[in-house]
């Protein structure tokens, strides 16, 4: 027998149908529960094909949801589609090579993808649209700057930088961005290379840099580990090269030409 208690809980309004199936987690459902019963009452759906109905909207749901949480984790950021990628401007740029590490193809493989240029050319923005397309597949996915990784990493406590290398050796794949754009000291490459070493022929990677690697040296000084790192790094790697001036300088120039022309 229920107990008085159970049974004002049983007649709470707030634990009418939509919240108890909210409770189960069955969140598709409960929000559009009047919906779903009139397409069932009106098509006369029969138990099975109802629970079959309810089970697909349920799998939408959390896919929708698994999507957003990774997106969010992701740091992304804005970023163009690769629809609006002007193939034509840079002067040098390995179209097959871009579009294949698009497929995602490096990933299983725990490849990795350099991209190496100078500034302005959409590096990023091809790096972002690798990442994107990563998390709708179903990848976990980490963009940061080198330079927040490596600020990061910075700690005096050996426990918190165990802990911080795990948080970026765990996604299938991370993108370092504008790696080499700023100098560091040799404990930066220490730190780069131990994380490298972690996600090494485990995990895919993805860098941006504007400087060759026989210039790294110049961003890492002293720093004894720079060779290994880059063996490591580019052991299994695809590495394309974009050559051509900034097209955001040719963005800047139309502007100025268009607002010019407007006064």
């Amino acid at each position: 027998m229920n107990s008085p208690t159970m049974q004002k809980k049983m007649m709470n309004p707030a634990t009418d149908l939509p919240t108890q199936l909210g409770q189960l987690g069955l969140h598709a459902t409960a929000q559009a529960l009047d919906d779903f019963l009139a397409r069932a009452t009106k098509s006369r759906w029969s138990p099975q094909l109802m629970l079959e109905e309810m089970a697909r909207a349920e799998l939408r749901e959390r896919s929708r949801r698994s999507v957003e949480r990774r997106l969010r984790l992701a740091r992304i950021g804005r970023f163009r589609p690769m629809a609006d990628f002007d193939w034509h401007w840079p002067k040098k740029i390995d179209r097959p090579t871009i579009e294949r590490a698009l497929t995602l193809d490096f990933i299983p493989e725990a490849r990795n993808f350099i991209l190496l240029g100078s500034n302005g050319l959409g590096k990023t923005m091809i790096a972002q649209n690798i990442a994107y397309a990563a998390v709708q597949t179903g990848y976990t996915v980490l963009l940061r700057t080198a330079a927040a990784i490596l600020t990061d990493l910075h700690c005096d406590s050996p426990q918190i930088l165990r802990r911080r290398l795990q948080r970026y050796a765990r996604p299938d794949l991370l993108v370092i961005d504008e790696l080499a754009y700023l100098s560091y000291d040799d404990n930066a490459a220490d730190l780069l290379y131990e994380l490298v070493s972690r996600r090494y022929e485990r995990r895919s990677i993805v860098i941006t840099t504007n400087k060759a690697f026989k210039e790294w040296n110049t961003v890492f000084p002293n720093a004894t580990s720079i060779a290994t790192l880059l063996d490591r790094l580019t052991h299994h790697a695809d590495v394309t090269l974009l050559e051509g001036p900034s097209y955001r300088v040719r963005e800047s120039e139309i502007e100025i030409a268009a607002r010019r022309k407007k006064a």
